[in-house]
């Protein structure tokens, strides 16, 4: 999936504290749109969907920030708790999707995102085809909504931006393959 679709999410499992505690909505949510973001800094530090991914490993930081930020809410709690919880469901989330590929609708490879401690790779499912696919676009508007709808300022502007990113990127995603080996040579 897009970095969009996984910082929407971020923002939408954030978007509970207007109702729940307003008074950390947008710190959670700009936490949560981070926190679906960095697995995928990996394309630039590493092996993707291995090296910053992990599938199982954000659950063990996520559950207890969860509880200290619901036993003791803070700026700090929350922001933690959002930002690891939107890691950990990016890192998992990507096994629904296509195989980490530079050209995943050739299904070239089944290995999704790796499992450390399990010392392999989760298998594609491909429910989302590959990133960039209309279907994820589709996933990006709607988990972008509760961000436009229920935020005002820098959080309503950042969905609104990844949507817009998100529909550039979609209408060109097949072309990024032979840009990207074009700019390698």
């Amino acid at each position: 999936m897009m970095v969009t679709t996984h910082a929407a999410v971020g923002v939408t499992l954030a978007s509970s504290l207007v109702v729940l505690a307003p008074e950390f909505a947008v710190v959670g949510a700009l936490a949560g749109l981070a926190g679906g973001v960095l697995p995928d800094l990996d394309l630039l530090v590493g092996t993707h969907r291995r090296t910053l991914h992990f599938p199982a490993l954000y659950w063990v930081g996520a559950l207890p920030a969860l509880a200290w930020a619901a036993l003791a809410p803070s700026t700090a709690s929350v922001a933690a708790a959002c930002f690891l919880l939107a890691a950990a469901v990016h890192s998992l989330s990507d096994a629904v999707g296509a195989g980490e590929e530079l050209r995943p609708w050739e299904r070239t490879t089944d290995r999704a995102v790796y499992l450390h401690p399990a010392g392999r790779w989760l298998r594609a499912r491909r429910w989302v085809r590959y990133d960039g696919a209309p279907e994820d676009l589709a996933l990006t508007v709607g988990f972008a909504l509760p961000g436009i709808v229920l935020f005002d300022g820098a959080v309503r502007y950042l969905c609104l931006a990844g949507v817009a990113l998100a529909a550039v990127y979609a209408l060109f995603r097949k072309r990024v393959p032979d840009l990207i080996e074009g700019t390698v040579r």
